[in-house]
């Protein structure tokens, strides 16, 4: 399915017995624990972590549909923050299906994203100061937040409300234009 016709037609399903594991994450599939789904948006053969996502599809009355996190991301907008397999990083970055997010401790007013961590440039840098620091009301398990100024808004989706908070805090200190750490944040900075 073209991108601009996600989520307006309804897509062809990959046959479940052609593939052995997610098209998204790669992670083999297995009788118990990882069961397969299909996204309903791309129409792909995806694991449950890779497919926990809902979003309204057009070709279906704009109801709710499972789909995977690319389409989440791409029919809505978000931004998915999220701690991979339980792998804690520093407190002020995070990877997630649109790049890898960081606020460097040496720059802590800036919020940098790269393509990728191996990455030397980011492809886009957002000046956090003057931004405000929105929470959202918890939907269906999703930990929601976002950064806005004026007219430019950005959703964030963590993975865990502790992760959300830690976020939240990180970018609202940035916002007012904190640059050091408080003697009681230290310890969370580092990994854990």
């Amino acid at each position: 399915l073209q991108t601009e016709e996600l989520g307006r037609r309804a897509p062809q399903w990959v046959r479940d017995n052609l593939v052995t594991m997610c098209m998204r994450c790669k992670e083999p599939f297995n009788a118990i624990t990882r069961r397969r789904h299909h996204c309903r948006a791309c129409g792909y053969v995806v694991c449950a972590r890779c497919s926990d996502y809902k979003a309204e599809l057009q070709y279906d009355g704009n109801r709710l549909n499972r789909v995977c996190q690319e389409c989440y991301i791409f029919l809505t907008g978000h931004v998915v923050l999220e701690d991979r397999e339980g792998k804690h990083k520093g407190i002020l970055e995070v990877s997630s299906a649109t790049g890898w997010f960081v606020i460097p401790q040496d720059d802590p007013l800036v919020l940098y994203i790269y393509a990728a961590p191996q990455d030397v440039r980011a492809h886009t840098s957002i000046p956090l100061l003057g931004y405000q620091v929105k929470d959202l009301p918890q939907g269906d398990s999703r930990h929601l937040f976002q950064l806005t100024q004026s007219r430019q808004v950005y959703t964030f989706l963590a993975d865990t409300e502790e992760l959300k908070q830690r976020w939240m805090k990180a970018m609202a200190r940035s916002a007012a234009g904190i640059t050091h750490l408080e003697e009681e944040d230290d310890e969370d900075s580092c990994d854990e």
